[in-house]
This record gives C-alpha cells, structure tokens and sequence, in this order.
C-alpha cells in the first residue's frame, strides 16, 4: 500500500462520500453524536462556535441530535459558546453561524483575561516577538477549551471537537487546546465534504464558502490557512482522495503528517 492510501486510511477518510450521499451521512454522524451522548450518561454537549463552516457543521449535527434524543425521552441539550479573545474581527459571521445553528443555550466568556494574565507572567524577555505571537495563539486555543470544559463539567456535558480529515492530516491544531475534546463528529471529512454537509443542512452560503483562518496570530490577523499550508483545501483534499498530485503538494502534506504526527497520538510512555 502506497503512503497517499495508507494515510488515508489511518485518518478514516471517507472516499465513497460525494454528492447525493447527503442524508444518509448527516443521520449517520447524528446517530454516532446520540450514541455518543447517552453511553457517557452525560445530557449536554459544548462547542465553541468561530463563524467558520467546521463549527457551522458540527454545531449544527449537534442541535439536531439533542433534538432526535428529546424526542426519544433523553434529556439532553446543547451549548454553543463563544469565545472571543476582547472583539472578534468576524463576530458578524459568528452570530449569523448562531442564528443558523439555533442553539439551546448560547454562553460568552471572553478569554482576554485569562490570556493576557498568563502571557503577563511568562518570563520570555529574550523569544522574539514572532515567537511570543506563536505561543501565545496556542494559549489561546488552549483557554477556549478550558473554557469549554469549564462548561461541560458545570452542565454534566461533553466537548465537541471540530477536527476532519484535512486539517487532521496538516495538524493544523493546537494540542490540548481545540485538538482536545470529547467527540469529534467531523472526523474523516475533507474540507470539501463539510462544506458539501453543511450545505445540505441548509447552512448560508457565505459561511459555507468562507476562507477558513485559525485566527490566532496577532502579527498576521485573519492569516489564511491555506496560507500557512502552503497548498490550498482542494489540494489537501484530493491527496485524501487518491486523487493525483503535484509532487510539490505531496511533499507538503507528506511532511506535515510525518512531523504532526505526536499530535494525533496518545502521550509517549516507556514500553
């Protein structure tokens, strides 16, 4: 087996998803959410929304399913947070991400505070300002999800985690910080198949369409994240579809996966 279709297969890509298998894979990843939920004997599911089409997606799977598990006599329910570090430039596609999902419970808490004091108290007076800016993005993402368990924990709850295939395969997340979570019902989906579910769940185009950006970097606002891949979606995408590619891009990708690798792994321990 080549190493395009063994990476594939370790990250669980769905090649058979394309248009027409809507439904049918909406209900499927609702049902693993349901299952999710009532095994855990929790009754509440946390997900911190951005304004991107992966919170989009998955907050919307989630409404849906406590819906269905209402309607089956489970008691469940969901909360949408936001988590702004002070203002958020896209709040508006925040909100309108919000108004589409219709959420049981929307909570804010903004994580300047708890940021700016820790980043405040960190002794790095010789790190250049590119690697303050770097580190203290991944606080960022690591605050939202303390945040997020602070929730969970308070409402008996699970963290739901927006990771799929693309952005799995990049390691294009924070460790511990929105690579952490409970559940992960986008998991194995290109970029390309969220857009296609988050279309037939009816989301508005232009968030559906919306240039992902991780946001986190101060330096570099709104940095785009194909930008920091160095390849775009589509590309990621068709090396995940057994698709040809450039060397170039297979190089990218290859190498990204190889050197992320510690990020989908459990912690090292000594056999």
């Amino acid at each position: 087996m080549g190493t395009q279709a063994r990476i594939a297969r370790e990250l669980n890509i769905n090649r058979m998803l394309v248009n027409g298998g809507e439904a049918q894979e909406l209900q499927r990843r609702i049902d693993f959410i349901k299952h999710t939920l009532r095994q855990s004997g929790c009754q509440a599911l946390v997900l911190g929304i951005s304004g991107g089409v992966d919170s989009l997606t998955a907050g919307r799977l989630c409404q849906r399913a406590v819906e269905q598990l209402r309607n089956e006599d489970y008691d469940a329910c969901f909360i949408a947070m936001r988590l702004p570090y002070k203002t958020q430039a896209d709040e508006r596609d925040a909100q309108a991400s919000l108004d589409f999902i219709a959420p049981d419970v929307i909570e804010t808490l903004n994580i300047a505070a708890c940021v700016d004091g820790l980043m405040g108290n960190l002794a790095a007076a010789n790190a250049s300002a590119e690697h303050i800016d770097f580190i203290k993005g991944n606080v960022k993402a690591r605050a939202r999800m303390m945040a997020q368990y602070a929730v969970a924990n308070l409402h008996n709850g699970l963290v739901v985690g927006t990771d799929h295939g693309a952005e799995a395969l990049m390691g294009f997340f924070t460790k511990f910080g929105d690579g952490a979570c409970d559940l992960a019902p986008l998991s194995g989906l290109t970029k390309t198949q969220v857009r296609l579910l988050a279309a037939a769940l009816g989301g508005p185009e232009h968030l559906v369409a919306k240039p992902p950006t991780a946001d986190l970097e101060e330096l570099a606002p709104g940095k785009l994240d194909e930008l920091a891949y160095g390849c775009s979606y589509d590309e990621i995408d068709a090396y995940l579809m057994g698709e040809a590619v450039s060397e170039r891009v297979r190089g990218i990708v290859e190498s990204a996966y190889l050197k992320t690798a510690h990020k989908r792994a459990l912690p090292f321990t000594p056999t």
